[in-house]
């Protein structure tokens, strides 16, 4: 169960240039990834967009119909970062983590110990959707941007419906407006580079999502999805992340990773002009590359939906 990413603190689908750490994996076995590599910069993701998630979780916690929240899970938590955020705003709660992945799962121990956290946050190993039945009663269930990456998405919806308490809520983290790091025109090669990855990303994704286990095709409708399963809508919000120019240097740490992981995913997809740009960008020692430009940003909204259960 990876890809939460951070929790979406990906694309705007969770492409090759998010982070999503989905509670099912990334569409590989586990055992393609090195998650000693991958589970700090999955935490330093998710830690960029602390403030972002932040604001939701509130937002969440302020809503007219919001429940008194004891339990918490967080679907495909990664390595936490999220989860102890969520234990945060909610803190009479106990949060779960939920992921399939150990190593994520020991890492999101540690961050809650670290902060304080370990009495109330604890975590779950499940492979979603096969393990719906481990998860427990919960008054808020979060999925951030890993619902995506589970093929029958409204039979993993009704499943996290039968397991609210009443007057509980589900919030989905799907959708919003993809990332932007760069100007149109940087100089080199033909500008509107990132919106060519965006479309070569779109095509990954829905490859990806031809691939999963049982993949249906759905309307990202997700209100109609929500009153499908039999929850009620009651909100949808979106939320920025706006790291303006000249970034700290975690932040373009994160921005190199985020182009690189691009290059590696659609090598097969890219022209040649645009991977002799990519490698120019991702050259420490070239002067128009993301390690030395001074025009280096992050950009992005994240879509939140919210439905509830009656009480």
């Amino acid at each position: 169960m990876t890809k939460h990413t951070e929790h979406g603190h990906d694309g705007h689908h969770g492409q090759p240039q998010g982070h999503g750490h989905a509670a099912h994996g990334h569409g590989h076995d586990a055992g393609d990834f090195d998650w000693g590599v991958l589970g700090p910069m999955l935490e330093q993701e998710g830690e960029l967009s602390l403030g972002q998630y932040g604001e939701a979780a509130r937002w969440i916690a302020g809503l007219p119909a919001a429940p008194e929240v004891r339990r918490v899970l967080d679907i495909g938590s990664g390595p936490g970062v999220i989860t102890c955020l969520l234990a945060e705003v909610f803190p009479e709660a106990e949060v779960i983590a939920v992921d399939g992945t150990p190593a994520l799962l020991e890492r999101a121990r540690a961050r809650a110990e670290r902060l304080g956290l370990g009495d109330r946050v604890r975590t779950l190993r499940a492979e979603l959707p096969g393990d719906l039945d481990k998860l427990e009663e919960a008054d808020l269930i979060w999925a951030g941007n890993s619902l995506h990456h589970m093929g029958d998405q409204r039979g993993v919806l009704a499943g996290f419906a039968g397991v609210l308490r009443p007057g509980g809520a589900v919030a989905l983290v799907e959708g919003g407006l993809s990332t932007r790091q760069l100007p149109r025109d940087i100089g080199i090669g033909r500008p509107g580079l990132e919106a060519r990855l965006d479309a070569l990303s779109a095509d990954w994704f829905a490859d990806m999502r031809v691939a999963l286990p049982d993949a249906k095709r759905e309307t990202e409708d997700w209100s109609a999805l929500f009153g499908a399963v039999g929850l009620e809508p009651q909100g949808t919000r979106s939320f920025l992340l706006d790291l303006p120019a000249p970034l700290s240097a975690r932040a373009r740490e994160h921005v190199v990773s985020s182009f690189a992981r691009q290059r590696e995913a659609l090598t097969d997809r890219l022209t040649a002009e645009d991977i002799v740009v990519l490698d120019r960008l991702l050259d420490p020692a070239d002067p128009a590359g993301l390690h030395r430009r001074d025009d280096v940003f992050v950009l992005a909204a994240r879509t939140v939906h919210v439905a509830g259960r009656g009480r």
